[in-house]
């Protein structure tokens, strides 16, 4: 009975449905929202699509990553490196890391990860204000 693996399997949602469903996806629009509308910003002014473009690839490169990952720690694989994971949310990819996280339930437990992870998204959307409402200040600096 005091087995790990007999309480991760009690905590989990036996149904595989993520759980609060409708409170993440309000959390997950709400911040995709400065970011979509940053990036649509800059595209319909004719400065550059790239940015939009750019989160929706690297969105699904990261989903994709996550998705292995999750797959290889199964099988007890070779795994991704947390560094490289970092490094594709970092690139624009956090929207796509944070469905995976939910949609696998990986890396979700792990608190230094969140801590670097939750950053990442802090400093997208410190960006994005910056750009939006700010006037750049931080590209003065």
């Amino acid at each position: 009975m005091n087995d790990p693996g007999t309480r991760k399997r009690v905590a989990r949602n036996t149904d595989g449905a993520v759980q609060n469903l409708r409170l993440k996806l309000i959390v997950f629009v709400l911040l995709c929202a400065l970011p979509l509308f940053g990036s649509l910003l800059l595209g319909l002014r004719s400065v550059s699509w790239v940015p939009m473009v750019a989160y929706g690839v690297v969105s699904l490169l990261a989903f994709l990553l996550y998705w292995s990952d999750k797959r290889k720690a199964r099988i007890d694989a070779w795994r991704t490196p947390e560094n490289v994971l970092h490094a594709v949310e970092l690139a624009g990819g956090w929207p796509g890391a944070l469905l995976a996280q939910q949609v696998f339930r990986h890396k979700t437990r792990k608190v230094s990860f969140q801590v670097v992870f939750w950053f990442i998204v802090l400093l997208h959307q410190v960006f994005w204000i910056d750009q939006l409402f700010l006037g750049r200040l931080l590209t003065l600096l």
